[in-house]
């Protein structure tokens, strides 16, 4: 009878939570930013690389340039246009404290989009973050803001929405806010894990359990454990009446009917969005591309607001009695799936030990090697490692380093640190100038520029892998994307960019002279003909000067007719 209690005190206590979550928030203020049903292709809180899902990605039927309209009154108080994140991108303030943002736009209501436009060509820049005051861009709710698009940071056609509080710019779960998103699917469960804590969950890392479905809930065969300090992960998805994977929203975990742990994402700072890599098990995320959220917290996961139990989720079996386990998930309307296993401590286990370069969370460490050196802050790491640092031959043919093992890319490290190497060979001045570091992160790749410390090259990264210097001599250059000069009935100028390391980080267009708007999508800088060039205008010459990430600039003329 007691803990029939404990277990009903739990259940209300998270509800009360939740119910109280939802009442705080305006509901039915906002309207759907689309003319067509709401149908959710990701969810807020959905694992991401780095970061959690920061609003609501709403279908468009796989279409561009549907009318995007303000969810309330308002006023437009920032735009953005960038290469990736974003894209285009709006955002309204509204009355009531809250701000909404609009992302992977093709294109601004015509006023605003003129305005942007003008500031494109008095800044001779096409990247923009523009701020206004609210009497520039009034809007009324329903008011046509944008079309709908696939720029940016985008994968397929569709919206990007959220709901910020416009004071702290936290972003906000949207479907707190009432929308009317039909939804009866429960979350769908593929996966438990189980992890020794008593060193960390990178090591030994994960144990697979296998779940079956059993009527309405899941089930596994009893667990036995080898350790007297578990956590556990669960694999799972919110599946939404379209079919889709979506995030999980909250879960919790009890043991012989206590809880032990519950997240909810209600809410979450870009500040703190990072920390999603101290809620998943990463190396399974970045290896495996398997998205399995801890029910547990690791010591060096500070995200807010997320933990309701505020217990750390680590299970101490002190004996070999065999333990109930349940673990609860639910999505925003409250439909819910249930894993009900058992748990028993077998013994006989071997725990790991610590290695002499031991870095725990909330402790600074360096670790070097005899070309190389990396500092980690107290705030790098999320749980412990035995870091491993080495040295081997490149086999790069711009290599003037050794290429530097940062221990493995599917460990995470939650803020930049410092690494310093030595190149192998006496560089002169314009040598160390055109120096870059390569680092690969196994998965992709990036470049950046570095500066020099003493004699070592000096750059900051937050992700682990291999370093190599290259020297880099080679041009930029781009490509004409039209097969004859005659382009009356061309309506975009395209040009393809290519550099043999790292980017192109500055671009400039000049026609006749004159400062020319390139948009640019991934590696294509575009000109819509404007009139700046209209049909009939005769001959011109288009100059294009390019720089790569190491400082080589090249400068390119084309001619065409009009």
């Amino acid at each position: 009878m007691k803990n029939l209690c404990k277990i009903l005190f739990v259940i209300c206590f998270i509800n009360i939570i939740t119910i109280g979550a939802q009442i705080n928030y305006p509901q039915n203020y906002f309207r759907n930013p689309l003319n067509i049903p709401m149908q959710l292709a990701a969810n807020f809180g959905a694992v991401r690389s780095n970061h959690f899902h920061m609003g609501l990605d709403l279908r468009t039927n796989s279409q561009e340039n549907l009318s995007v309209v303000a969810a309330a009154d308002g006023y437009v108080s920032r735009i953005k246009v960038e290469r990736y994140g974003f894209g285009n991108a709006v955002y309204i303030t509204h009355p009531n404290g809250y701000t909404t943002v609009y992302a992977h736009l093709n294109k601004y209501f015509d006023k605003l989009d003129e305005y942007v436009k003008e500031r494109q060509y008095k800044d001779e820049k096409w990247e923009q973050d523009i701020t206004f005051s609210p009497g520039q861009f009034p809007v009324s709710k329903g008011q046509l803001i944008a079309l709908s698009g696939n720029t940016g940071g985008s994968a397929g056609p569709h919206l990007h929405f959220e709901i910020r509080d416009t004071k702290t710019e936290e972003c906000i779960n949207p479907l707190l806010f009432g929308f009317n998103i039909p939804d009866r699917v429960v979350p769908s469960i593929s996966g438990l894990y189980w992890y020794d804590r008593r060193f960390s969950t990178y090591e030994p890392g994960a144990n697979g359990i296998a779940v079956k479905k059993a009527g309405n809930a899941y089930t596994t065969d009893v667990i036995q454990v080898t350790s007297p300090e578990i956590s556990f992960a669960v694999k799972a998805v919110d599946k939404a009446n379209q079919g889709f994977n979506l995030g999980i929203y909250q879960a919790e975990l009890l043991m012989d009917g206590q809880l032990i742990y519950s997240f909810s994402i209600d809410k979450v700072s870009y500040d703190d969005t990072r920390y999603i890599n101290g809620c998943i098990d990463y190396t399974k995320f970045s290896r495996d591309k398997m998205g399995i959220q801890h029910l547990s917290e690791l010591p060096g996961m500070k995200l807010k607001n997320y933990n309701l139990s505020g217990k750390t989720g680590i299970i101490r079996l002190e004996d070999d009695s065999v333990h109930n386990i349940e673990i609860v998930l639910k999505d925003v309307n409250g439909n819910t799936s249930k894993l009900i296993t058992k748990v028993r401590y077998a013994r006989n286990s071997q725990q790991v030990t610590s290695s002499d370069q031991l870095v725990k969370p909330d402790e600074a460490k360096t670790v070097s090697t005899g070309n190389a050196e990396i500092s980690l802050s107290k705030n790098a790491l999320y749980d412990a490692v035995n870091f491993k640092m080495d040295e081997k031959l490149s086999s790069n043919a711009d290599a003037v380093s050794n290429t530097v093992i940062l221990h493995t890319p599917y460990i995470p490290v939650h803020d930049g640190y410092t690494l310093k190497i030595k190149p192998n060979r006496k560089l002169s001045d314009k040598e160390k100038e055109r120096t870059v570091v390569l680092f690969d992160y196994g998965s992709d790749t990036d470049v950046v520029k570095g500066k020099w410390s003493g004699d070592k090259v000096e750059a900051e990264f937050n992700r682990l892998g291999t370093a190599t210097l290259l020297l880099d001599q080679s041009l930029p250059y781009v490509s004409a994307g039209w097969k004859d000069e005659t382009l009356i009935k061309n309506s975009t100028l395209r040009l393809n960019g290519r550099t043999k390391i790292g980017d192109i980080i500055s671009f400039r267009a000049e026609l006749d002279g004159k400062w020319l708007r390139f948009a640019r999508v991934k590696d294509d800088f575009i000109y819509v003909f404007d009139e700046k060039c209209p049909k009939g205008s005769g001959s011109h010459t288009l100059k294009v000067t390019t720089t790569n990430t190491a400082g080589n600039t090249n400068i390119q003329t084309f001619t065409f007719q009009r």
